[in-house]
């Protein structure tokens, strides 16, 4: 018998010993199971395997309910390093740190650190530490200082280096930073969906601003308070194929016929604020989490209503999907776009019922 017919055995026979060698997923019903699942079998040409739930989530499914494939380990003695971590590289971001050193000093092998390091956290120490020095580069620029004293308190080696790195990241050099992003282009385009209007807003380098409201000219506003130095423009003909392409994406999305997003990003904000974006990315659809979480996955346990602030200032909706993050009550909290469309998302992810339930309890 090849794997995938011995996989389908244990499902028919709910066999638990295979447990964690494998998730299957349900065409049909778009959900992911544990094989000892007690859940119906489902007809066998509806079903795929997968070798771990993120496998699955990455295909579009959302973990089943009943036996919580999905659920997360229980908290071990490397988690306390992992945020010890953090913090030694919030002191020394200034230095270079490689991850072979950062895991000598935590005791772990590189490969174990770096992958409990990125559940956690949401990235890698590495992408860690280049957010940390970002922000001191951000923080350096903002006080006016000469631009070579900023780049060397944020402990880049070179102008070249951090021009190539920074401009990569925000979409703009640290001269443009920190002279509000002025010389930055804009280009905007707004369309109807099924969420209402929608504007999103593009540098070259991707997306900078997604954002619904029921009417076109609040949304342009909107665009011109988040990037007031900025030149913008709608959309030209040279991007129009590509836009056309983001809005198939969307539609599919919102349609319920794809359940992932795959758009270009131009993100913009603090390094805490990258951090919790970042980190909102890795929420699959069809599950929440709340604002203490959130802190908590980053390694800033306490500081949950920074988390919720950054949720706030978060101006790419979907793509980065600030609206699977809940209150500790399973209220809905906040959202940039208005709770109306918050519900709708939810609802559209199987989330909302479940939230109900929550907060009845």
């Amino acid at each position: 018998m090849d794997r995938s017919g011995r996989y389908w055995q244990a499902v028919v026979e709910r066999d638990a010993a295979y447990d964690g060698r494998f998730v299957y997923a349900v065409a049909t019903t778009r959900v992911y199971c544990a094989p000892s699942c007690a859940s119906r079998p489902p007809l066998r040409r509806n079903v795929r395997f997968y070798p771990t739930p993120e496998a699955a989530s990455a295909a579009g499914y959302r973990a089943c309910l009943k036996c919580r494939p999905d659920h997360p380990e229980a908290s071990t003695p490397i988690d306390a390093v992992v945020h010890e971590i953090c913090r030694y590289i919030d002191a020394h971001a200034h230095e270079p740190l490689t991850l072979a050193a950062i895991a000598k000093r935590s005791g772990y092998s590189a490969g174990h650190l770096q992958r409990r390091f990125s559940a956690l956290v949401g990235s890698s120490p590495k992408a860690y530490h280049s957010a940390v020095r970002h922000r001191r580069l951000r923080e350096g620029l903002t006080r006016g200082g000469p631009l070579s004293e900023a780049i060397g308190e944020a402990g880049y080696g070179s102008h070249s280096r951090v021009y190539e790195t920074v401009g990569r990241r925000v979409g703009m050099t640290p001269a443009q930073y920190r002279d509000g992003g002025r010389d930055l282009e804009i280009r905007y385009a707004d369309a109807d969906t099924r969420l209402g209007r929608m504007l999103i807003g593009a540098t070259t380098r991707g997306i900078c601003f997604l954002q619904f409201a029921d009417d076109a000219d609040a949304l342009e506003r909107q665009l011109r308070a988040e990037f007031p130095r900025a030149t913008l423009a709608p959309m030209d003909r040279s991007r129009a194929g590509e836009f056309a392409a983001w809005m198939r994406q969307l539609d599919a999305y919102l349609a319920g016929r794809s359940a992932t997003l795959t758009l270009p990003l131009d993100l913009r904000g603090t390094a805490f604020q990258t951090m919790v974006w970042r980190y909102l990315q890795t929420i699959p659809s069809g599950q929440v989490r709340s604002y203490g979480e959130v802190a908590a996955a980053i390694g800033r346990p306490a500081a949950v209503r920074a988390a919720a602030s950054a949720c706030a200032r978060n101006k790419v909706a979907l793509i980065v999907p600030c609206h699977r993050v809940v209150a500790h009550d399973a209220s809905l909290g906040g959202f940039s776009c208005g709770l109306t469309v918050k519900r709708k998302l939810l609802n559209l992810e199987g989330t909302l019922s479940l939230l109900k339930q929550g907060a009845r309890q």
